[in-house]
């Protein structure tokens, strides 16, 4: 029934966030016309978490060792926004957009479906 998702980051400089996801994550893309770029993301999961506060989504980029993807990613100039926390479920941060938006990532020490 379903064979995917797809996700949307709303930007204040989708162009520049746009390269940022090709050229400096490496994501594959095809144009969908006129230069509006739909990108291949790997393997994702998709976890519910409870709260009493307002209801929101949000986004991880998952690896394998975060020190060394922080390393690459500040390599290329990539801001870190969120020294390194251990929430028991994995190690957490955050990454700086182009645009100025962030997002998160983070090394799971959990279970992972599929593997």
């Amino acid at each position: 029934m379903i064979n995917g998702a797809h996700l949307l980051l709303f930007s204040r400089d989708a162009e520049r966030d746009r390269e940022f996801l090709r050229d400096v994550l490496g994501f594959e893309s095809v144009d969908a016309g006129g230069g509006w770029l739909i990108f291949e993301l790997p393997p994702a999961e998709l976890a519910t978490h409870p709260t009493d506060a307002d209801t929101t989504c949000q986004l991880y980029l998952m690896c394998d060792d975060i020190a060394v993807t922080i390393g690459e990613l500040e390599d290329q100039g990539v801001e870190i926004t969120r020294t390194v926390s251990n929430e028991g479920w994995g190690l957490l941060t955050a990454l700086r957009l182009p645009s100025g938006a962030e997002i998160g990532l983070y090394e799971p020490k959990h279970p992972r479906p599929g593997t």
